[in-house]
């Protein structure tokens, strides 16, 4: 494989998708619809729970908040194991809720509002605030392993590059499939970071191994083969949990899928960046010396 040989075209890939994503971003906000989808568990809003006793058309219950709320892009998803549905919205007040019940009691006579919510901003900034600690948290925690096991800090700053190219790229899904940014989002990325950063470390650990069966100034081959040996084990396991998690996303409930769409596609970005983009950026990091294409 040359992987280092084609480590621009690679780097150019990903600077695309990661483009087209802040596109999207830019282009969502400029249509007041947000830059992201945020929950109102991370911005503050409203958040309803109802027995629908039945049958319920979703794009019908979608028509008649948008009618009663003026609201553009509601949330609902179903509760897992019930017949009630969860809606969530930006800040209503009690007249306007009312209101959005008696509508869709006119339509689902048999409907009954069971539970009813407004979170706040304090409650929504203290989420916010927890999703970053807990990735800065994680990735400094990666970084210092990394360098402390392979001696070499340029190691830890190419994996924690890897895994920043596949935030971003998490996030680009999130903008172009306008996927909810709920309590799953944290869950994601964490569960992304650690997934993408162990299939980094096998290949950075067969390097390491390889380092005595190459001259100091065969580094991009000694990479590239290191890549080959290991390229099996990242595209089984890879696709195994590919397979899992597609299963879930096609067989599973709303509030499900929004978890595993992000997630195959953080799977997917993982192992692209293993493979292609870990190595690589390691390798431009090194001194001239070290390197031979």
């Amino acid at each position: 494989m040359q992987i280092i040989q084609n480590r621009k075209k690679f780097f150019i890939l990903s600077l695309l998708v990661i483009i087209i994503g802040f596109g999207f971003m830019i282009a969502n906000a400029q249509a007041g619809k947000g830059a992201l989808n945020w929950d109102v568990e991370f911005t503050g809003g409203t958040s309803m729970e109802l027995n629908m006793n039945g049958k319920y058309d979703n794009d019908k219950l979608i028509s008649i908040i948008k009618d009663v709320t003026d609201q553009s892009s509601p949330q609902i998803q179903e509760v897992l194991g019930t017949n009630n549905v969860e809606i969530k919205l930006q800040s209503i007040d009690s007249p306007t809720r009312t209101a959005l019940v008696e509508a869709i009691q006119n339509e689902y006579s048999k409907a009954t509002l069971t539970e009813a919510n407004d979170i706040s901003g304090t409650v929504s900034g203290e989420m916010q605030r927890a999703a970053i600690k807990a990735t800065l948290i994680a990735a400094v925690a990666m970084l210092i392993y990394i360098s402390i096991r392979f001696k070499d800090v340029r190691a830890g700053g190419s994996a924690i590059l890897a895994l920043i190219h596949d935030v971003l790229v998490v996030l680009a899904a999130y903008a172009i499939f306008r996927i909810p940014v709920n309590n799953a989002f944290i869950a994601v990325l964490l569960t992304i970071l650690g997934y993408s950063v162990n299939s980094t470390i096998v290949i950075f650990d067969r390097i390491r191994e390889n380092k005595g069966a190459f001259k100091r100034n065969q580094t991009a081959e000694r990479i590239n083969k290191s890549i080959s040996q290991t390229l099996a084990r990242s595209i089984n396991t890879s696709l195994t949990t590919l397979f899992t998690i597609g299963a879930i996303y096609f067989l599973g409930v709303p509030s499900i899928q929004e978890f595993a769409l992000p997630m195959m596609v953080g799977i997917i970005a993982g192992a692209y960046s293993s493979i292609c983009i870990s190595g690589s950026i390691w390798y431009t990091l090194l001194p001239k010396a070290e390197k031979d294409v």
